[in-house]
């Protein structure tokens, strides 16, 4: 995924190629060349949608890299993977991981959240739930989906990916 993600890690309106970005040639059935093109043109649909899909997760990671603002993306996913332990002790351990990270004030990645959602995802965390961090998740995504997303989609990038894609469907289809 690096190797594929290399070519997008420049600013967002200067790459030149993102053709790495697709699954790799022996991958190239007619599955794979549907979702290379449809699905990139899917992302489009809804934010959750591109968020579903790993191509489109990681396009719009590279993206918010290229903005200088991929602690959104990296909480939200810490979050995830954050919502499928099973482990009280694991829980805890990556509970305080993710505060120190992204919700601490001067935190090396701290995601904007106003004082009272901090202070309130802090006293949550004190005895740590599978959904203690549901609302300020909720706050990402909502911010990310708002004003990221809609940039993410009118952006040389995306727009070069859909063009790229349909290029190429086009010429394996001939």
């Amino acid at each position: 995924m690096k190797t594929r993600l290399g070519c997008l890690s420049k600013k967002s309106d200067s790459y030149s190629d993102f053709s790495e970005f697709l699954p790799p040639a022996h991958e190239t059935t007619a599955r794979c060349l549907k979702l290379s093109t449809d699905e990139v043109v899917r992302w489009s649909d809804s934010f959750e949608h591109l968020l579903s899909h790993k191509y489109g997760l990681a396009a719009f990671r590279t993206f918010l890299k290229s903005e200088f603002s991929d602690e959104n993306i990296e909480f939200w996913m810490a979050c995830e993977e954050y919502k499928k332990i099973k482990s009280s002790t694991k829980l805890l351990s990556k509970a305080n991981k993710i505060f120190k990270e992204f919700i601490e004030v001067q935190s090396p990645r701290e995601v904007n959240i106003d004082y009272r959602t901090r202070e309130k995802t802090k006293q949550s965390l004190a005895d740590p739930t599978p959904t203690s961090l549901n609302e300020v998740q909720g706050k990402i995504y909502s911010l990310m989906e708002k004003d990221s997303y809609p940039r993410f989609l009118r952006s040389k990038m995306y727009q070069d990916m859909i063009n790229r894609a349909h290029a190429q469907g086009q010429r394996r289809s001939v």
